[in-house]
């Protein structure tokens, strides 16, 4: 069977799969990197069969001690030599071959049996040693937000229209998280690295504030608010943040640095909604997301119209009127349509 075509049993009983995740070397790692990023589909089942096998306390089997042993295959060979009788009647030469065969099993079974007895020692005396480990999704539709804290005490704040996926347990030496959308993330500071998975592009932490945003267009932003990150995508691209910087990584792949206005850029998670010099479609994509309405523009709108402002915690009607008053714009809203009518 191909690693493709495995599930979550298979990984937990594949020796090599389970020497990466206890005993990586150079060779493993570099084989199950490749892999996993040939196969992103199968991330969140490998991942959580990692989680599973970490949390596993893995102890040596039992072992028969070699006097217990001699004594018992003794005691077998004995009974065979006191059953045996002259070798031309047949009916005893039967005889004595299914008593071999019945002594083995016996030995067999013994020896299962003292395996078993141990492993349920062991189970008995750990408890819940091991812990289901699965993948949590959380997601926010348009209009909501959400607060996650992790067992990490990593706090994540998603905006609308995203989503994220996370192992109930983390390992011993990864804490990762795979996110759609938007996202605002505080992460808890210890030595296990922090990676957070968007497409094809993992941003790695150890303890750090920033926000992470990809819409539709295909356009990503990382936003450095605190801390250090490393970002790296499939093409083998690799940028370092700093404080106050942002990556921008733009549809075709390229990859950039650029400065950016906090307020804007995260003041999202604080409830404060922020346009700066935004299109009309810009501004269409904002209202739609933030208040989860669908929002229709209709008659000659102006290309270079663009719109400021800032909204903190207001209605959409408040900002609508905002949006509208020195624009030259009137709008309606019926339930969760609103529209925008350019009076030109």
């Amino acid at each position: 069977m191909k690693y493709t075509e495995y599930d979550i049993d298979d990984f937990l009983t594949d020796e090599f799969f389970i020497q990466w995740v206890k005993q990586p070397n150079e060779n493993n790692r570099h084989f199950w990197r490749r892999w996993l990023e040939q196969h992103p589909e199968k991330r969140s089942v490998v991942m959580a069969a990692v989680s599973i096998i970490n949390s596993v306390h893995y102890k040596e089997r039992a072992v028969m001690e070699d006097s217990r042993y001699v004594e018992i295959f003794e005691n077998i060979l004995k009974a065979d030599k006191d059953l045996k009788v002259s070798e031309g009647k047949q009916w005893n030469w039967h005889f004595s071959f299914s008593w071999r065969r019945v002594a083995a099993s016996i030995l067999i079974l013994y020896s299962v049996g003292l395996v078993y007895q141990t492993i349920q020692t062991q189970s008995d005396s750990s408890g819940s040693s091991l812990q289901e480990t699965v993948i949590i999704k959380k997601s926010t539709p348009a209009g909501k937000k959400s607060i996650v804290t992790l067992m990490d005490g990593t706090t994540i704040y998603l905006n609308a229209e995203s989503e994220i996926n996370y192992a109930s347990a983390f390992s011993d030496s990864l804490r990762w998280v795979s996110l759609k959308g938007e996202a605002f993330f505080e992460v808890a500071q210890e030595a296990r690295p922090f990676v957070v998975e968007i497409g094809q592009t993992r941003v790695r932490v150890l303890g750090t504030s920033f926000n992470i945003n990809q819409r539709q267009n295909g356009v990503l932003t990382v936003a450095l608010v605190s801390g250090k990150v490393s970002i790296n995508d499939q093409q083998g691209n690799q940028i370092e943040l700093s404080p106050s910087q942002m990556m921008v990584r733009e549809e075709d792949g390229r990859m950039r640095k650029t400065t950016f206005d906090p307020l804007e850029v995260t003041g999202w998670k604080d409830k404060v909604l922020v346009f700066r010099k935004s299109s009309l479609t810009e501004v269409k994509q904002k209202v739609e997301i933030w208040f989860g309405v669908k929002v229709e523009l209709r008659g000659k709108l102006d290309r270079d119209w663009s719109y400021s402002g800032v909204y903190e915690d207001e209605t959409l009607d408040n900002v609508l009127k905002g949006i509208c008053l020195t624009s030259g714009l009137s709008y309606k809203i019926e339930d969760k349509n609103v529209t925008i009518v350019s009076s030109n």
